[in-house]
């Protein structure tokens, strides 16, 4: 067998006649191969073979391709190196057990040697509040100076933008749990008592005493229009409980609910500077929707079917102060019993909608009446 190493002895290109030093062969040593000095004027090379088939030379020492040329190639190695070592570190840094990340964490949350809180010093940290404290500071006041120009632009009595506003909404009492449904016994007082209770407790500010106390006599037909001073109060018109007559309460407080003869109350939504009608009395009416027309013989409407002119326009809460809104009783006193009816009262009038399909209470308002006997 060959032997693995190849030897070849070398005459030293400098100095004659003078002991071969480690100096005088460095520059001649291939890569990979140890130099003895052989006294007085050679050294002796010793290099690995190289198999051929992995792309060398046959004969290590006699490959110069692979000798470093000069020291930087050293330089390089050495830099490779010092990469490993840093590749091994953070693989031991991976091995830490959670204790050591406990304690690292504790120590990064305080350090009582640097005395540093999350990496930071008392001063870094007073430094960093102060200017978010500043920066808010000046953003709160921006925020409060852009509102109060905004608001002074606004007046607190008359909405600035009307011209989009909606045609009225309608709603109806009694109004329980926030459902219009009526369901009712006659003959059993706890199944219709909630919706009397209702009725009483909303027409407390119709009181005829109260409004005669803060209300004024107004001539019907006509608009009351009131051209003060934006900010002056203005005066309401007095609707009187005692206009509703059979849907009043005062002579049957239980308001035609225990005779099957059941009342309701129809309001308009109130909206601000609005003429209903434009100058035509609105009127109101009740049909069956979707169903039998003749569930419904028999309706009568208190004090009348309209919503008087007189009444309108409203011109706020901070200046109309007394206003009542006006009402229209509604008196189903022969309709089918044992049977669920779907009843709609809706508002008739120039500039009305009561079509709305997405909007059930735009100027109409559904509700389910059943009277069982």
């Amino acid at each position: 067998m060959d032997a693995p190493f190849s030897s070849m002895l070398q005459q030293l290109p400098r100095h004659p006649g003078q002991p071969a030093t480690e100096e005088d062969y460095w520059g001649s040593i291939p890569w990979g191969c140890q130099a003895t000095a052989v006294p007085p004027d050679y050294f002796l090379i010793t290099c690995p073979k190289v198999n051929a088939t992995s792309g060398g030379a046959k004969d290590h020492p006699l490959n110069y391709h692979q000798m470093p040329e000069n020291k930087n190639e050293e330089a390089a190695q050495q830099h490779g190196n010092e990469e490993e070592e840093e590749e091994e570190g953070k693989k031991e840094m991976g091995k830490k057990t959670w204790g050591d990340m406990a304690k690292d964490m504790k120590i990064f949350l305080w350090n009582p040697e640097t005395r540093r809180f999350m990496g930071r010093t008392a001063h870094s940290w007073g430094l960093i509040l102060l200017f978010y404290l500043v920066l808010y500071l000046f953003l709160a006041g921006m925020f409060a100076f852009c509102m109060y120009v905004m608001l002074m632009t606004l007046s607190p009595y008359t909405p600035k933008h009307r011209d989009r506003v909606a045609p009225p909404g309608v709603m109806i009492r009694p109004h329980i749990s926030s459902s219009v449904n009526i369901a009712f016994k006659p003959a059993d007082a706890d199944s219709w008592q909630k919706y009397v209770d209702n009725l009483h407790a909303f027409l407390q500010d119709y009181d005829d005493k109260v409004q005669e106390e803060k209300n004024i006599k107004c001539n019907e037909g006509n608009y009351f229009i009131q051209d003060d001073e934006e900010s002056g109060l203005r005066k309401a018109c007095q609707f009187k409980r005692s206009a509703l007559n059979a849907c009043s309460g005062i002579d049957d407080p239980s308001f035609g609910y225990s005779t099957g003869q059941p009342c309701i109350l129809l309001k308009m939504n109130r909206i601000v500077g609005y003429k209903p009608g434009y100058g035509n009395p609105v009127t109101v009416s009740c049909n069956v929707h979707k169903g039998d027309a003749a569930d419904i013989k028999t309706v009568a409407f208190y004090p009348s079917s309209t919503f008087d002119p007189m009444y309108f326009p409203y011109y706020g809460k901070h200046t109309h102060v007394n206003y009542t809104q006006p009402l229209v009783g509604i008196h189903f006193s022969d309709v089918a019993k044992d049977k669920e009816i779907n009843v709609q009262c809706q508002l008739n009038g120039k500039g009305i909608i009561n079509n709305f399909n997405s909007d059930r209470f735009l100027g109409r308002v559904v509700f389910m009446l059943k009277i069982t006997t």
